[in-house]
């Protein structure tokens, strides 16, 4: 008998041992990853920017909450936010307390199809298929029906009300300590409401930098970005894949971005122009994943330098 259930018994407990850990710990275990990249001017001080991304917020998420409060004390030079912070149509107040001392910055956002839209449940297997068929978000399948709608504009009011800007779309700039900062964003091109003609034509060139900010990193965006000269695009939603595989990597990215940028800092190349492209692998998960496996939450604190 031994014989012939000591094995799957054995793959059984293996598999029970590495969902305990991915839920249990890993899913919780909250980190900040550092990265300086050097696009400024020479002689400029540098800049301190923290990326946060992909909350994914769901109602008692304490030791969450208590870790995203805790980020304000890098006292970063300014905050974006690159969308996803909700997974629970109740979350808003929890969002907008959890990074109510980081609004004390200045900062700007975008948002991501579940702040839009509340999740599912959903086969992980699909990631693959997807994947596969060249098909992501709205990309290609149909139009999502009976979907939850979230009450993004409480999000919105929230952030506004904190001074915070709203990048749907649109350019801003940020002042910081005479210091002027171009941001231009994006709307989610997850869900197709990524608008780039009406940013398009590249930074104005009266800012010390210009930074590019979308919530899904889908190439169509990081081409057009990378042709009009940002020297910096940050991105969230890959998750940084939350599944990876131990020294090999993610499998999907849940956009048409390749694995191998799946998060971290990198360059894209388009037109022959190239940017630095950072992409966060976010804090949270899917209320219906609640799992990372070699793959840690995260947020990011950015430094930007000089040129070399």
């Amino acid at each position: 008998m031994r014989a012939l259930y000591g094995v799957p018994l054995g793959i059984t407990a293996v598999a029970a041992a590495g969902l305990v850990y991915s839920a249990g710990f890993e899913a919780r275990s909250f980190r900040l990853r550092r990265v300086t990249v050097p696009i400024l001017p020479a002689g400029m001080r540098p800049l301190r920017v923290l990326q946060v991304s992909d909350i994914h917020m769901v109602g008692g998420q304490r030791k969450k909450q208590r870790w995203l409060r805790s980020l304000a004390g890098l006292r970063p030079d300014f905050v974006i936010n690159t969308g996803d912070n909700l997974s629970d149509p109740e979350g808003v107040p929890e969002v907008l307390d959890s990074l109510g001392p980081l609004m004390e910055f200045p900062g700007a956002y975008v948002f991501g199809s579940n702040d839009y839209y509340g999740p599912k449940p959903r086969n992980p297997a699909r990631y693959l298929t997807e994947k596969m068929r060249g098909h992501h978000g709205l990309n290609g399948n149909r139009p999502a029906t009976g979907v939850i709608h979230n009450p993004w504009e409480d999000l919105r009011d929230g952030f506004d009300a904190a001074g915070w800007l709203n990048l749907t779309n649109t350019r801003g700039v940020l002042k910081v300590e005479g210091m002027s900062v171009e941001l231009t964003g994006l709307d989610d091109p997850h869900i197709k409401r990524d608008r780039y003609a009406q940013v398009a034509g590249g930074p104005s060139g009266s800012a010390d930098v210009a930074l590019g900010v979308v919530h899904a990193p889908y190439l169509r965006a990081l081409d057009a970005y990378a042709a009009d000269g940002y020297p910096l695009i940050l991105a969230g939603h890959t998750h940084g894949g939350q599944l990876c595989i131990p020294f090999y990597g993610a499998l999907v990215t849940n956009c048409d971005l390749d694995t191998d940028r799946v998060k971290g800092l990198s360059r894209h190349t388009s037109e022959g122009r190239t940017s630095y492209l950072h992409v966060s692998a976010g804090c949270g998960t899917n209320r219906y994943t609640p799992v990372r496996f070699a793959c840690p939450p995260e947020a990011t604190l950015l430094t930007l330098v000089g040129r070399e």
